[in-house]
């Protein structure tokens, strides 16, 4: 995108922007609070909603290998076959296109990901973590080889140095990938932060048909605010899900966002409908969300699994003693 588009954007914030897509993670990235134990009905009401709302995708679940995910410990949607995905969507007849990720060195991905003219899936994305960047690339080459659409997510990119992300971007823009996103993994980053991420983002891909895509977490309240922060800016891939639901302190509020980029395609009523029936009973159980845990483990910059650990033991609710547990370790 132009960075004259850009600026009329950020002018004329009203208005809407046809070209943004936005992609459900409801599934995928709130799985990893379940082991993507979903039942059928839970994951076919999103989907559903889903349809009705216009989303432009859906991140159903992985693609991530059965030998180290074994389908006896893990839900369906861990592994994505081909046969669970029919059972919920059948052949998708509609607008609203799959999508399912596929992490570095935790996908048998030259076997398991079928050819896409094989699969009801439109789109891979792979997950990758600045060190695992030449496999990712020969995974987003074997996706685009088979018939998908891809994007490469950049984890952890709070984690990395500037010297290595402006390196990896001049790898992924001589790559067949679709669109690259800046990942706030951790839920750390201030929008100054997003916004300088993002612009070094369109530096690099301007003059490719390259996008640039928005994942955040809510560590630190600012899920929303970081994603409108990188679409005002001109990012025109978004991640969000049904209220929040994601790994930790889970993920940019679906409901807001929608909300927010103001396009007629949109419908609200669906996604807060399956908010009520599905998503928010499942929150006594799964404890996603901002909580102290989750927004400490974001202040010292950290993977949440300290926190989702505690919120998962008999200490809950002793945030002292987690910090001080968490400083002892920096």
């Amino acid at each position: 995108m132009s960075g004259e588009s850009r600026a009329t954007w950020a002018d004329n914030w009203l208005g809407y922007r046809e070209e943004i897509k936005v992609v459900d993670v409801t599934i995928r990235d709130g799985g990893l609070m379940n082991d993507h134990e979903f039942a059928d009905d839970v994951v076919r009401d999103v989907y559903e909603a889903c349809v009705e709302a216009g989303i432009d995708y859906m991140e159903i679940g992985y693609i991530n290998s059965q030998e180290q995910f074994p389908p006896g410990e893990f839900g369906p949607w861990k592994h994505c076959r081909e046969e669970d995905l029919r059972r919920i969507v059948g052949n998708n007849d509609t607008s609203l296109k799959l999508a399912a990720m596929a992490d570095a060195e935790k996908s048998d991905y030259k076997t398991d990901i079928l050819p896409a003219s094989e699969s009801v899936l439109d789109m891979i994305r792979v997950a990758t973590y600045i060190h695992q960047m030449p496999l990712a690339l020969d995974m987003v080459k074997d996706a685009s080889d088979k018939g998908y659409e891809t994007t490469l997510n950049l984890m952890a990119v709070s984690t990395v140095p500037e010297s290595e992300v402006k390196s990896a971007l001049e790898m992924l823009v001589r790559s067949d990938v679709g669109a690259v996103y800046v990942v706030d993994s951790f839920g750390s980053l201030y929008s100054e932060q997003i916004r300088a991420l993002c612009n070094m983002f369109f530096k690099y891909c301007e003059g490719t048909p390259i996008e640039v895509g928005i994942h955040a977490h809510n560590n630190r309240q600012l899920a929303f605010a970081n994603t409108i922060e990188a679409v005002v800016l001109g990012a025109n891939c978004a991640d969000a899900s049904f209220a929040g639901l994601g790994r930790g302190a889970g993920n940019c509020q679906m409901e807001l966002l929608l909300g927010f980029l103001h396009n007629p395609k949109f419908r609200l009523r669906p996604v807060l409908k399956c908010i009520e029936q599905y998503v928010e009973p499942l929150r006594s159980k799964l404890l996603w969300g901002y909580d102290y845990p989750y927004m400490i483990t974001g202040l010292l910059n950290q993977h949440p699994r300290a926190g989702m650990a505690f919120n998962a033991s008999e200490d809950r609710g002793k945030i002292v003693q987690f910090y001080d547990q968490m400083e002892e370790q920096e």
